[in-house]
Parts: structure tokens; sequence; C-alpha cells
């Protein structure tokens, strides 16, 4: 039987670099994989975030209609809380009266939007001159 030479003798270096490509492959592969599940929730955020827009504007829309009714009447805000924009807009979730605000929420479709008048004034942009407007503010949140 012949002995190999020791210089030309395999030690296992051919196992040790494919181990060393093949974890190089998987931290890649895990790397894409993290990357495109990011992407997704990306997508998902603005997609929601279009969606609630749209349904706010709908719900706007709905408030703007409401107001431009001739039969419509609202009170007059009489104080400073309840002039103010409502503060309860980002956490309304049913329709109805807030008593600190005074602002009665409305649903509207998967939105709701409330309506302050916040009183008349002589001095409204985009009307005539001297001719009295009433001020409404309209919130819509979705």
């Amino acid at each position: 039987m012949k002995s190999i030479p020791i210089k030309h003798r395999q030690r296992g270096m051919a196992l040790l670099v494919s181990l060393v490509f093949l974890l190089l492959l998987t931290l890649i592969g895990l790397s894409s994989m993290q990357s495109a599940t990011l992407q997704e929730k990306m997508t998902s955020s603005v997609m929601l975030r279009n969606q609630s827009f749209q349904i706010a504007e709908a719900a706007l829309r709905m408030g703007e209609s409401a107001v431009q009714v001739d039969t419509y009447s609202l009170a007059v805000c009489t104080t400073a809380t309840q002039c103010a924009p409502p503060a309860e807009s980002a956490t309304v979730t049913a329709a109805g009266r807030n008593s600190t605000s005074g602002v009665t929420w409305v649903a509207a479709g998967a939105g709701f939007y409330g309506v302050q008048n916040i009183g008349t004034t002589l001095t409204a942009v985009n009307v005539p001159s001297n001719t009295s407007a009433t001020l409404y503010r309209i919130t819509a949140v979705a």
C-alpha cells in the first residue's frame, strides 16, 4: 500500500470553506427576509393611513353638507373650551355629545364628524365686504 505524501493530503479545508459559504448565504437570506417583511409592514401602514384619510375626507364632506342645509342650526360656543378645537378628536370611538367640548360627534360611514358654531363675523374671506357670515369648524376623524 502506497502512502500519500503529507504535503498533498487533504485536511478538511473544503468542508470548512463550504460551511463558511453556507453561513454567509444563510445570513444574506435572513437579511432579505427581514427586509421583505419590513417593506410589507410599511406598505400596509401607508395603505391604512390613506384609507383613514379618505374616510375622514368623506366625513368632512358630510359635515359640510349638513351645515349647508338652510334649516341647520347649532348654538354658538360660549366658552374658550367649547370654541377650541375638540381635544377628544384623537380618541373618538362612538357618536354622541362630549360634555367637555360640547361637540356632538356624528357617525359618517366608518368615521365621525363634529361641528362647532364659532359665531358670526363681517370679515370672513371669500364673501363680499360687510356681509354677515356664520363660521363653523368641522372636525372629521377616521
